[in-house]
């Protein structure tokens, strides 16, 4: 048990930094000229392209090397970004979702699986930047530790200029992420029957 001597000198020691910080004229909160103004709204990626030709990419068996045999896995797999028992940081995939039909409601296209994958993929971008957006970045290790190790050999393989197309073109200021701006995206121009550029 500490005596009463010594909780009283325990208390004076604590008590001189405070001090000093108001005898300087310090304060502990921000100064009143300091302000934080509202940030510009961001622009959204395609919604459209995520799901017909990045979500797929997300699924797709890669190979894999474990205890010196061939093991497919793909991104959206447990030991990686599965929403429920994955392992892989911030981006979180549910493996089963399935594509929308896009003439649907925005409020039922956001209530669905592949919408919070796609909010997951675009929580890891950075919209109009591949360069600086971890969804590319990660599995080419530019930068960046990853888990799974090397994914994309280099930013040439297919599979990475396709995300990377997918971030680089993100939809008009003030459009959201079902704008039709997306159909350019797609060869011929139309989101739902053209092939991704």
């Amino acid at each position: 048990m500490m005596n009463l001597h010594r909780l009283k000198t325990n208390l004076f020691v604590a008590a001189i930094p405070l001090a000093f910080l108001a005898a300087c004229g310090g304060a502990l909160d921000n100064a009143s000229e300091i302000s934080n103004p509202a940030g510009a709204p961001g622009q959204k990626l395609s919604y459209a392209y995520f799901q017909r030709c990045v979500a797929p990419l997300l699924n797709a068996p890669l190979p894999a090397s474990a205890s010196g045999t061939g093991v497919a896995n793909t991104c959206a797999s447990a030991g990686c970004h599965d929403n429920r028992q994955g392992t892989g940081g911030a981006l979180r995939l549910e493996g089963t979702a399935t594509a929308q039909d896009l003439s649907l409601p925005a409020a039922t296209l956001r209530g669905g699986d592949m919408y919070r994958n796609y909010t997951s993929a675009l929580g890891e971008s950075v919209p109009g930047s591949p360069e600086q957006s971890r969804l590319l970045n990660k599995p080419l290790v530019r930068g960046v530790l990853h888990g799974g190790g090397v994914i994309f050999a280099s930013a040439d393989v297919p599979a990475a200029q396709r995300i990377a197309y997918w971030i680089a073109r993100p939809m008009p200021q003030g459009q959201d992420e079902f704008s039709s701006a997306a159909d350019t995206m797609f060869t011929p121009a139309n989101a739902t029957s053209g092939a991704c550029n």
